[in-house]
């Protein structure tokens, strides 16, 4: 339904978690390098637990593979310098949501192409960022939520 982008990631254990948010909502994760991390890292595997089966993962060499390849796509870029929320967007099954590395967030050259499609968090002001995988958590849920979480089950076992 959506598009989970991590751009250069570079703590395993985020992307192990982010895998595992992916696997529990149907997001595609395209995993966009150089990667600071192999994809055999234990960290990696041991955060996504034994849910890699339920993941669709797309590897890309470098950003502009990743823009070739998806041309066309609606994209919003999360980043902690917008000055538009995250709740002000209307997403529609298929977007992308494209995050940074953990360092550095997005080249802000990527920022000024799509300025008007860059989202934020809001946060106190003495913070300078969330976490990697709970900032993808909150908009990808915030995403489902604006769609009626369309192919999610909503309702567990009733307590009989």
């Amino acid at each position: 339904m959506f598009n989970i982008v991590l751009v250069e990631p570079e703590i395993p254990q985020n992307t192990g978690n982010i895998a595992r948010t992916c696997a529990a909502t149907g997001a595609v994760l395209h995993l966009v390098g150089p990667l600071g991390f192999s994809l055999e890292d234990k960290y990696l595997k041991r955060a996504g637990l034994d849910y890699w089966h339920l993941v669709n993962v797309k590897y890309y060499e470098n950003y502009q593979e990743f823009e070739e390849k998806n041309k066309g796509s609606t994209m919003y870029f999360l980043t902690t310098k917008s000055e538009r929320c995250y709740t002000e967007a209307s997403f529609k099954p298929g977007d992308y949501l494209v995050f940074g590395k953990e360092t550095a967030g997005l080249p802000m050259e990527l920022l000024k192409r799509n300025w008007d499609y860059t989202l934020r968090i809001p946060m106190v002001d003495d913070a300078r960022s969330l976490n990697l995988s709970n900032s993808v958590a909150i908009v990808l849920y915030e995403a489902l939520r604006q769609n009626n979480f369309n192919g999610l089950k909503i309702k567990g076992p009733s307590k009989n």
